[in-house]
């Protein structure tokens, strides 16, 4: 018997994340979503279920994930990401750097989902097949830096690289069907990538709803001999 699916959709308020909910929802799938702003009034449906979760409190976390994971999740998608905002810009140089531009991007795209992954563990381990991506960047990949630059971004996604390596072989321990891996979505039409478009040729750029298309093809073909791994969009491994 077809089982519907289940995602869940963590930091849903993000132009990626929306094209996800959208893709799923066409699909037939059933979402719950998770964010620290209100649902927006043009993603309402009947088999989306928005949370909105304002504080980081890894107890109340857990209560809420337990509610949600009453239906078994097909697989949890990681969207959080930060890289400007408030007069903070990337860094070209280290005499750029400032303590609380680095505090910011390291509690966006680090210790937030360290926490909900943290508190997700115990549906992981118990939920066979699950597949889980979080997403993170190729410039946090410390082998490919050859430009420098981009200090508190690239920092904070090479941790959460290695966040994921880790969390994977744990999780691998007790559940070995499952697979968890680091996702580089591409150059994607929104917020974030705004400032940066120009140097990006038209052929790059995609909208939210490419992206979301490129990356459940990635996630539908994922298989725990990849866990752990950074993936790029087109499915292919990217160096730590």
């Amino acid at each position: 018997m077809h089982t519907k699916q289940h995602w869940l959709i963590l930091g849903a308020s993000g132009a990626i994340a929306q094209g996800l909910i959208q893709h799923y929802l066409a699909h037939g799938a059933k979402i719950s979503a998770i964010s620290r702003q209100a649902q927006p009034s043009e993603l309402i449906a009947d088999e989306l279920t928005w949370y909105q979760q304002p504080e980081l409190e890894p107890e109340v976390i857990s209560r809420l994930l337990q509610h949600i994971g009453a239906v078994p999740l097909t697989g949890v998608i990681g969207c959080h990401g930060w890289l400007h905002g408030e007069g903070a810009f990337p860094e070209k140089a280290i005499a750029q750097l400032q303590q609380a531009q680095l505090e910011i991007s390291l509690q966006i795209n680090l210790i937030t989902p360290a926490i909900y992954l943290q508190c997700l563990m115990p549906l992981l381990m118990k939920q066979p097949g699950i597949k889980i991506a979080l997403l993170s960047a190729k410039v946090g990949s410390i082998s490919d830096n050859q430009l420098g630059g981009w200090y508190s971004y690239r920092m904070a996604k090479a941790a959460l690289n290695m966040l994921v390596k880790t969390a994977a072989i744990e999780l691998g321990r007790r559940n070995k069907t499952a697979v968890m891996v680091s996702l580089h979505p591409g150059t994607t039409d929104s917020a974030l990538s705004e400032p940066f478009q120009a140097n990006v040729p038209s052929t790059q750029l995609q909208s939210p709803q490419q992206t979301a298309q490129r990356l459940a093809a990635v996630l539908q073909q994922l298989n725990p001999a990849q866990t752990g791994q950074l993936l790029n969009w087109d499915g292919s491994t990217l160096p730590f």
